[in-house]
């Protein structure tokens, strides 16, 4: 599922494009914006059916070496420790993908090229290379193979980044977030489901859903007030020279502060923070905290700022 990070980022991203164009409806920009996080969803299944089609790759190629004119022991009697390993053999029968990858039309066998060079540097792990000194394993070690390859294979690989990316340009962004969940998934897995080990949905909740078309409306509802409350906090500083990836952010970081009573003052001070660390300047981390530090003094002390749930009104 994906995160409120990731929802707050496609959120920053939609607005953003909606001031610089809006000649859209913002019924328009909010149904791109659900197209674009579902579009990471997509994304996390095609990571899925990766490793089912390496270990695919690598069986063929083991079934070849017995046809060798003279083929060793070896190649007669192959370990076939990658190729059965528990987990790959779990996602490979699980009920919940087997209708999932039909539906997004996910299919890697034409792409043979790739999956050799995944499979090239899987090999060249210390962790495969310790995991295959042996023909036993049990499934936590089976599983342990498995993260290393999401993390030390996948995740770090630039073809497969533009690889993916060239299916679908929003894949660039969403390659980390989709490889997250991949990597989450993967290690809840249990060997006690079988083939019904759970596969993680969009969205947490309809709740989360929620939250990123209403982040997006209501900080476009409120823009001018929010704006207003900003400038009435800039010391020495005008307006105009705010930069607007700055503005954006305070605007929805206000919106959370005043529209989503259940999220806590402090996760949505420090997500605006670290979004900026990303797509701002070096100094606008400092300068987003210290506006919406003065404006949060302002809310207490008016009353305006309602937090429901325990710990939830601490700054």
């Amino acid at each position: 599922m994906v995160s409120r990070h990731y929802l707050r980022i496609k959120t920053m991203q939609a607005l953003y494009a909606y001031n610089a164009n809006p000649k859209a409806t913002v019924r328009e920009y909010e149904a791109g914006l659900v197209k674009t996080v579902r579009g990471c969803y997509e994304l996390f299944l095609w990571l899925f059916a990766l490793l089912p089609e390496i270990a695919f790759y690598r069986m063929k190629k083991l079934e070849s070496m017995k046809e060798k004119y003279n083929p060793t022991d070896e190649d007669l009697n192959p370990n076939m420790k990658f190729v059965e390993n528990r987990v790959i053999r779990q996602i490979e029968s699980n009920k919940t993908l087997m209708q999932l990858w039909p539906k997004y039309h996910i299919l890697w066998e034409d792409d043979t090229d790739l999956i050799a060079s995944l499979f090239r540097e899987i090999e060249q792990l210390p962790e495969y290379q310790a995991y295959m000194s042996t023909r036993e394993s049990d499934y936590a070690e089976d599983k342990k193979l498995v993260l290393a390859v999401i993390e030390k294979v996948f995740a770090p690989n630039n073809l497969l980044h533009w690889f993916l990316g060239e299916k679908n340009t929003h894949w660039i962004d969403d390659y980390e977030e989709a490889m997250l969940m991949l990597y989450q998934n993967v290690k809840d897995f249990k060997e006690s489901k079988g083939d019904e080990c759970r596969i993680d949905s969009l969205f947490k909740s309809e709740e989360d859903e929620q939250f990123c078309r209403e982040l997006f409306r209501k900080t476009l509802e409120h823009a001018s007030e929010y704006t207003e409350m900003i400038e009435g906090k800039l010391q020495n500083w005008e307006l105009e020279r705010v930069i607007s990836m700055d503005m954006l952010l305070m605007q929805m970081a206000l919106c959370e502060l005043l529209e989503f009573p259940s999220v806590p003052i402090k996760v949505t001070l420090n997500e605006y923070i670290e979004i900026a660390k990303w797509y701002s300047s070096d100094k606008s981390k400092v300068f987003i905290n210290g506006i919406l530090d003065r404006l949060i003094v302002d809310f207490h002390d008016s009353g305006r700022l309602v937090k429901t749930g325990r710990g939830l009104y601490q700054n």
